[in-house]
């Protein structure tokens, strides 16, 4: 699909986890729990290969409890992953995490020898409002726009624990056009990526099928319409945004939708499930094959070109 940004600090991120790669004891990947497929990395997944890696599924306040379990599960049938869920409201994780590393790493836990945790994730899954919760101070610097850490620290979260800090790392290509809607709808991505309407729409559709009691709730809807255009309209009528001759302002309703999601008013909803996301990667997998035949297409067609002209220049 057409979504495609690698900032410069991104790509000096990925080369630096590569070289300092040896000198880590474990991964900390931090994903949100709305979303923990369409936040993990595929590089990194590449990069970290059978390392001892903890899964944080953070902003678990604004997701489904029920989801969130079961993507735990999910995930820790992977021989070397285990999951902490977290708040990012909430401070008393850090002897959880602490004891987790230590548990990851028995080999170094009750020695001298410097546990090296690298904490890595895509921009804006909480990853640096996590460090300060855990440390009780401000030492990353957080905000809602993607992209805040640019650089990579050092940080001691015990005597004998390091956390080494990276920036968000998104990569070049996202294949599957669903996680692309949704790293939009949560703000893991630029809002420049996406038309606004069209993440709405989206959103829309799926909360229709996935909460429509939430929804109801929120809108004061009795019925619910048949498409997601038709809700977002009942939304703007409800909400006054109207342009002259009554007719819904998408772009305001739209606006006004997403924030609320993001803002948590709907209600605590996740957005995709292990189950949806195997039947999207078998998609996203035929894509790949339909490309690849037509590449060899292509390059057949290319060189039966070149045979003709070298016959007719003879």
């Amino acid at each position: 699909m057409g979504i495609q940004w690698f900032p410069g600090h991104m790509h000096k991120a990925q080369k630096e986890v590569k070289e300092i790669f040896n000198q880590v004891d474990v991964f900390i990947e931090v994903l949100d729990a709305r979303i923990p497929f369409s936040s993990q990395n595929p590089m990194i997944e590449e990069i970290r290969k059978d390392k001892p890696t903890i899964k944080i599924l953070s902003k678990t306040d604004m997701a489904d409890s029920q989801v969130t379990a079961i993507w735990q599960q999910h995930m820790e049938q992977e021989e070397s992953v285990k999951t902490l869920a977290f708040d990012l409201n909430r401070t008393d994780k850090r002897e959880q995490l602490v004891s987790l590393i230590k548990k990851m790493v028995p080999q170094k836990a009750d020695s001298v020898k410097t546990i090296h945790a690298l904490i890595i994730g895509i921009p804006n899954v909480g990853k640096s409002t996590l460090i300060n919760n855990i440390m009780g101070r401000t030492i990353a610097k957080t905000g809602n726009e993607p992209a805040v850490t640019k650089i990579q620290q050092r940080i001691k979260l015990e005597e004998n624990i390091t956390l080494i800090d990276t920036p968000g790392m998104l990569w070049p290509n996202i294949e599957n056009e669903n996680s692309g809607y949704r790293l939009a709808l949560t703000g893991g991505i630029k809002e420049t990526a996406f038309e606004l309407p069209d993440v709405a729409s989206y959103a829309a559709e799926y909360l229709m099928q996935a909460y429509p009691q939430e929804v109801q709730q929120r809108y004061n809807i009795d019925e619910m319409p048949f498409s997601d255009i038709e809700l977002l309209e009942e939304i703007g009528r409800k909400r006054g945004c109207l342009r002259s001759g009554g007719m819904v302002d998408l772009d305001k309703v739209s606006r006004i939708f997403v924030m609320e999601y993001r803002d948590n008013s709907i209600g605590k909803i996740s957005l995709e499930t292990p189950e949806m996301i195997a039947k999207e990667m078998l998609a996203v997998e035929e894509q790949r094959r339909r490309k690849e035949e037509k590449k060899k297409a292509r390059e057949e067609a290319k060189k039966e070109r070149r045979a003709r002209y070298k016959k007719n220049k003879r």
